[in-house]
Order: structure tokens, then C-alpha cells, then sequence
């Protein structure tokens, strides 16, 4: 059976009511354990730093967030150790304009958002749900085979060099399973 990528946003009345017979399940830092360990947000913890032998990060979005380099500011490697969901984004309002995202800690290649996106957030993600997910993406497949599976995430945009929306990683959860993962 297919899973369906929808937005958090939408009211659970609204989704009970196109997806009468599915599963619905919320992959957002707001969603209940298991299902919240797919947040990038969440605190995995020993995430490899891509092009960074030897350097982790507790998080996805650590890593994303700490490698952002700024009109005002370089990379954080601060973000890397956070020990909450919350306060991991660095913001324009702060930093100034985004110039890109530095290739790793040693390599200051600045790379733009799509070549960032193929080079930093998909190895990171890919990587947690190959070493981190694997009891919840087989209940994943194990519910499909059941039925319609709703994955909720904010963001529904599934194309990676659409930079126009932030990417999905509830889209990536899908492409994963379906083996389809983008290159």
C-alpha cells in the first residue's frame, strides 16, 4: 500500500475524513515516541558529521544548522552538541543573509543550498535511518502492507532542488522505504 506524504498543519478532522481507512502518523518534533526519533530535531546522538572524519552531532538539524555560514557569522560547532530539540535554528534576524553551507568543519568549500542538501542533510538523515530507525521503519512497512500510511511532517515539499520550501524529511522517510532515495 502507498504512503501518502500530508501536512501537520492540516486539522485531524480534515485527514480522518480524506483518509477514513488509513494510518495516520505524525514524524514531527511534536510527535509521540516512536515516531518522534524521525524529527531531524531529534537527539540521536553520535551522527557523523559529513566530510568530518571523526566529528558527531547529536542531531540532523545540528548538523544542518551548525555548518550554516552567515553574512555575520561562520559555522557553530556548537549546534552539534545540543541537548534539546529546541533552540537549534540560526536565523537572517540574528546572522544576517544565508551565503550557503560550508562542506564540513575543515573543508570551507561553501557549498549553495541544493549541492548542501545533497552533500550535508541527505547523507545525515540517510545515516540515522540506517543506523538509528530500523525497528521503526520495519513497523513503517508492516503497517503499509495493512493499508494507507499518512506521514505527517510540516513541510510536504519532496523535490530536493526545489528551494522555494524547506525539504520534507517525511518525504525522505517515504523515498527510503520505497528505495528510492534521491542521489
Amino acid at each position: 500500500m502507498p504512503f501518502i506524504l500530508e501536512s501537520r498543519r492540516r486539522k485531524n478532522k480534515t485527514l480522518n475524513k480524506r483518509y477514513p481507512e488509513a494510518t495516520i502518523i505524525d514524524l514531527t518534533s511534536r510527535a509521540h515516541k516512536p515516531w518522534v526519533k524521525f524529527s531531524p530535531f531529534y537527539l540521536h546522538g553520535g551522527i557523523p558529521v559529513p566530510n568530518t572524519p571523526g566529528v558527531t552531532a547529536m542531531s540532523v538539524e545540528g548538523v544542518w544548522q551548525g555548518l550554516k555560514v552567515f553574512k555575520k557569522e561562520g559555522i557553530d560547532l556548537s549546534r552539534f552538541e545540543l541537548k534539546q530539540m529546541r533552540g537549534v535554528k540560526r536565523t537572517t534576524k540574528t546572522h544576517g543573509p544565508v551565503l550557503g553551507h560550508q562542506a564540513g568543519v575543515r573543508d570551507q568549500t561553501l557549498l549553495n543550498y541544493v549541492a548542501a542538501r545533497k552533500q550535508i542533510y541527505l547523507p545525515t538523515y540517510k545515516w540515522i535511518l540506517d543506523n538509528k530507525l530500523q525497528p521503526e521503519l520495519q513497523e513503517l512497512r508492516r503497517l503499509s502492507d495493512e493499508g494507507d500510511v499518512v506521514l505527517l511532517d510540516y513541510e510536504t515539499n519532496a523535490d530536493i532542488n526545489n528551494v522555494n520550501h524547506p525539504l520534507s524529511h517525511a518525504s525522505l522517510v517515504i523515498k527510503w522505504i520505497e528505495g528510492n532515495w534521491p542521489e
